[in-house]
């Protein structure tokens, strides 16, 4: 994300959105209530009165709405921003509904009337960080998943499998399964200008795969990490491995999930976190919210059913009382973790007495 203007006294923030993550960090940051403007296309109806009734034209035009629903999801790679028209030519009726389809290199305006320091946070975390740089691969001898990770989770590339031989086979030469593999390495270091893989598997599969490798250039990127199966759900048991946090630990996904994982040994251990909205927000009436973790499903939640209001006057408290506010994505499993407690919690500075 590039930040094109910033006057924080007027509460404006206008920014150019770059790629896909991009669109996650604006779905989090605008609300409800904020003023979103920008150059859009609407249609126009031209003409008199007898052919605006017949026809209507898409037109460039300039418009300014109050945010009332805010949408997103990556599988459709826009964010829809909705509100009602404040400012526009007069060819646009004021008070009528207009959606912003926000895409990649889509330039928008955000004005709120106060910025919290989360927000600002991360909203420079966008604008500072570059394409994730990490790959990892999980394999065994029959199938292997690529994954490429994002600020917002992680997305498969690809999903391969081979041949493997039968016994009675062993004298019928077939391509070597790991040599695909390489190859596919190779080619994603290329295409995304990865800087570190991680290449997991079950048992010595990814030792044997290691042995099959000649480029010197290409085995100073990899780690090495043991997984219990090649799939999906060993992508997400690799992230969590001890060898593994050094290599993660500046994308943001690995330390959205450290602060879930940290949460949940203060659950076990100790008073010193509470879940669910109303304990979180007694926590934080009390001032005791050391750090608040919400996701963004019970963000998008809170707004579908109108009472994203308590939620924003939490962060807000929390905000004032020099507590940090980390809105987690719901993509990994750190999210659904919280989301299975509620989709909200706090680490708390003080044991609460009540």
């Amino acid at each position: 994300m590039k930040l094109l203007h910033s006057n924080l006294k007027k509460g404006e923030i206008k920014v150019l959105t770059q790629n896909l993550d991009d669109l996650w960090y604006l779905s989090t940051l605008i609300e409800p209530n904020d003023i979103a403007q920008g150059k859009t296309l609407r249609k126009i109806k031209a003409g008199s009165s007898e052919e605006r009734a017949k026809e209507a034209i898409k037109k460039p035009v300039f418009i300014k709405i109050q945010v009332e629903k805010v949408e997103f999801s990556k599988h459709t790679n826009v964010l829809r921003v909705s509100g009602v028209i404040k400012e526009a030519p007069e060819e646009v009726p004021l008070g009528e509904h207009h959606t912003f389809s926000i895409d990649e290199n889509t330039a928008i305006a955000i004005i709120k009337e106060n910025w919290l320091k989360y927000q600002l946070d991360k909203l420079k975390e966008a604008c500072a960080e570059k394409r994730s740089a990490l790959l990892i691969c999980v394999h065994d001898r029959e199938e292997a998943y690529f994954a490429l990770f994002k600020k917002y989770g992680y997305e498969i590339l690809t999903h391969i499998q081979g041949e493997v031989q039968k016994k009675r086979e062993e004298n019928i030469k077939k391509e070597n399964f790991y040599l695909i593999i390489i190859n596919k390495l190779k080619e994603y270091v290329e295409r995304y200008r990865i800087k570190q893989i991680i290449l997991a598997s079950p048992a010595f599969w990814k030792e044997d795969l290691m042995k099959e490798l000649k480029d010197n250039e290409l085995k100073q990127k990899i780690l090495l990490a043991t997984c219990s199966s090649a799939t999906k759900n060993g992508i997400e048991e690799v992230i969590k491995r001890p060898e593994v946090r050094e290599a993660l630990k500046q994308e943001r996904t690995a330390k959205e999930i450290n602060k879930v994982e940290e949460l949940l040994v203060e659950i076990a251990k100790s008073n010193l976190a509470v879940y669910g909205l109303k304990e979180t927000q007694n926590a934080a009436l009390m001032g005791a919210v050391k750090e608040l973790l919400i996701t963004d499903n019970f963000i998008q939640k809170s707004r579908m059913k109108n009472f994203y209001m308590e939620v924003e006057n939490m962060m807000k408290s929390v905000d004032k009382t020099k507590g940090e506010v980390e809105v987690i994505s719901s993509e990994h499993e750190g999210g659904k973790k919280l989301d299975g407690l509620g989709g909200i919690a706090a680490i708390l500075r003080f044991k609460l007495n009540y």
